[in-house]
């Protein structure tokens, strides 16, 4: 007789990670930073006691997030990528017949968080161009809803909250109900209504905010994240993590990269003037897609996406499909440019329908 599992685990596929690209494509199907790693971090992970275990509480590392952040030690955490936090969160919040309110679509890995727990998900459609139906997620709270995720800018769709947004829908949410504020493509954001968590951490106490090193300080590799909240919400994190999970060499390279935050900062800049032309082609190709403030694209083709996915792998360009939705191109290398731009302008020509359903989003 086989080993008895969870019904619903057994049946929950596991998270695939972006698809990689042969030899003479582009892999954008990851939302990597594709510059290269900085000379000071790769020095200081070149330091690392690989025989020893890690300092299981971060120390140094929250110390200098807690320094930059202006706030205390204990209210910072830090694990194995902004991901492993949001894990922790919903299960010290969230059990059987508790619920967990996001938008849909957004992050892939929420589904499967929120059921490990034991949870159930409530998941609030979009508003046609992808952003979040605040309203409408407001308004699924309930007795039973234990943990609210925003995810901003939204992956995939590349959409974001604003300041003003977020202060309406946080008025609507009771102290008891914990918000996760995911702003893991924080640093990619240039428009100033865009809402900063860090800024509403004072007004509200039931609120984490979520960051990374993976995107913007390009520590994919190395799995650090970080949250900010209440000292006794992050305590219950704490409990709920594997021990020991952020590596020294993790810790290390962060601490590095805080060192030269503002080299890799200027690295972003690039990204996101490369986005900003990324997007003006797009559209001057008659592609319609949502204004991004990730580093990444949306493209909404709902029925054609697997079309839409094989034109775009026909010009050597690898995207994250989402069968049925769209299809999410991270913005890569100066040499992708041309390529994803000219992948859209055949994707109008030949996949009308693909195109229309981009433009209604």
């Amino acid at each position: 007789m086989p080993v008895t599992l969870r019904p619903e685990i057994a049946a929950l596929p596991p998270y695939r990670q972006g698809r990689p690209a042969a030899a003479d494509a582009f892999k954008l199907s990851s939302n990597e930073n594709p510059n290269p790693t900085h000379p000071a971090i790769l020095a200081a992970i070149a330091g690392s006691n690989l025989n020893r275990y890690p300092d299981g509480a971060a120390t140094a590392l929250r110390a200098r997030l807690a320094e930059r952040a202006g706030v205390s030690v204990d209210e910072v955490h830090v694990g194995a990528g902004s991901v492993s936090i949001l894990s922790q969160l919903i299960a010290a919040a969230a059990g059987p017949g508790d619920e967990v309110v996001y938008a849909w679509r957004s992050f892939e890995a929420y589904p499967s968080l929120v059921m490990v727990a034991g949870a159930t998900s409530v998941q609030v459609p979009n508003l046609p161009g992808g952003h979040h139906h605040l309203d409408a997620m407001a308004a699924a709270i309930t007795d039973r809803t234990r943990v609210v995720i925003l995810c901003t800018p939204n992956n995939p769709t590349s959409t974001l909250i604003t300041t003003e947004q977020f202060t309406a829908f946080m008025a609507k949410v009771p102290d008891s109900v914990l918000v996760l504020l995911d702003e893991a493509y924080f640093e990619f954001v240039t428009d100033p209504h865009a809402v900063n968590g860090l800024d509403e951490l004072q007004r509200h106490p039931n609120l984490v905010v979520l960051r990374t090193f993976s995107k913007a300080f390009g520590l994919a590799g190395l799995r650090v994240g970080w949250a900010i909240g209440a000292s006794y919400i992050l305590d219950a994190a704490r409990s709920a993590a594997i021990p020991l999970s952020v590596t020294e060499p993790a810790q290390l390279a962060a601490i590095a990269a805080l060192d030269v935050e503002a080299d890799l900062l200027a690295g972003v800049g690039d990204l996101v003037d490369r986005r900003t032309r990324v997007y003006a082609g797009l559209r001057e190709a008659g592609l319609v897609v949502p204004e991004p403030h990730g580093n990444f694209v949306w493209i909404a083709a709902g029925d054609e996406t697997t079309a839409v996915a094989a034109v775009l792998e026909d010009h050597g360009i690898v995207g994250r499909v989402f069968a049925g939705d769209g299809v999410r191109v991270s913005i890569g290398e100066e040499e992708s440019v041309d390529r994803l731009l000219a992948s859209a302008a055949r994707i109008v020509e030949t996949l009308p329908k693909a195109a229309e359903n981009a433009r209604l989003g």
